[in-house]
């Protein structure tokens, strides 16, 4: 299979807007609302490009169970490595505050529910692993659909259970859904999920990409307007709440997927590229260099007012970024070296 570039080139823009979702403050002006609502195509092109790469792996190998099983088993190590990691970070920090610790540490595990464990990926600080578990449930959904050669029902399944998630984001107004989050597996994870196994096995599809890259570029820009106008109607007009995805997130992923297929080799030999490439260690590893500066900056007494500075989140972003990229590329390292 030749390397698809262009998928790589996104997940960099996608981890960088990861990266801004989660220190930009959404209580500011209404251009950081804007950056956030554009950022919001980021997590579901991860899910899309998962499931397309995993689609094209079950099409090429017979033994598809083993491969199943090889990928799951490679998605709870690290999911369940960075959870003690962070649990372990997590208990230090409430030693290390030494304030009602016995009580602290009650109140901590107590998240520790078999539910939050293994399927929101909730109860430590590193509150970004839920992506891992989400898309463990999402994948094994998907290899029982495409065994059974029933991947366009598990379509319009996940279809429905992604509007329907909806209500759980910027559409509360409607209906109040008696779950604690949509984020996760069933209601986000599934349909992205899906829809990247969908481009690899759907010969409809493959028929559209004659289509120019450039058109579904446009079109991906077009939408991802639109997902702004939605997210603001929805929060700042209507009486919604804050989404963090969006109907026409469904858009504005599948253009840019249409774009990336269309042109594999946008991004090749290029450093950004590279970058993409290891979007996973970045998303992984960046909440803790951020959680540890946020603490250090809150016992100064300056998050506050760090906080609403674009000049310093603008600094802020770049900086998480970058040591998070080079810390990730430091642990790769020092794992080969240790096979070695």
């Amino acid at each position: 299979m030749e390397r698809i570039y262009s998928i790589d080139f996104i997940k960099f823009f996608a981890i960088f807007a990861v990266v801004i979702i989660h220190i930009f403050p959404l209580d500011g002006f209404t251009g950081y609302f804007i950056i956030d609502n554009i950022a919001r195509f980021a997590v579901p092109f991860f899910f899309a490009a998962s499931g397309y790469f995993f689609a094209q792996k079950m099409i090429q190998k017979d033994t598809s169970f083993f491969h199943l099983k090889s990928y799951i088993d490679k998605l709870m190590k690290i999911y369940f490595v960075w959870f003690i990691f962070y649990a372990i970070y997590d208990v230090l920090l409430i030693l290390l505050k030494g304030n009602d610790i016995k009580e602290n540490l009650n109140k901590y595990f107590d998240k520790f529910t078999l539910l939050n464990l293994f399927y929101y990926g909730k109860g430590t600080s590193g509150y970004q692993l839920w992506f891992l578990t989400a898309l463990i449930w999402s994948t094994i959904i998907v290899y029982i659909f495409i065994r059974y050669k029933k991947i366009n029902v598990l379509f319009v399944l996940s279809l429905i259970l992604n509007l329907i998630g909806l209500l759980g984001q910027a559409y509360t107004m409607f209906l109040d859904l008696p779950v604690s989050t949509t984020r996760d597996a069933l209601f986000f994870g599934l349909f992205y999920t899906t829809l990247g196994v969908v481009f690899a096995v759907n010969i409809h599809l493959k028929k559209l990409r004659k289509i120019s890259g450039i058109t579904y570029l446009g079109l991906a820009i077009i939408c991802t307007f639109i997902q702004v106008m939605e997210g603001y109607l929805l929060d700042k007009v209507l009486d919604g709440s804050h989404g963090e995805y969006f109907f026409s997130t469904i858009l504005v992923t599948a253009f840019l997927f249409f774009f990336a297929l269309n042109n594999g080799k946008v991004g090749k030999r290029m450093w950004i590229t590279k970058v993409g490439g290891n979007a996973l260690g970045i998303y992984i590893i960046h909440v803790f260099f951020l959680d540890l500066i946020n603490n250090v900056l809150k016992y100064l007494d300056i998050k506050q007012l760090l906080s609403e500075n674009l000049i310093w989140n603008v600094f802020y972003t770049l900086f998480i970024f970058i040591i998070s990229y080079y810390a990730y590329q430091s642990l790769q390292i020092v794992k080969s070296e240790l096979k070695e």
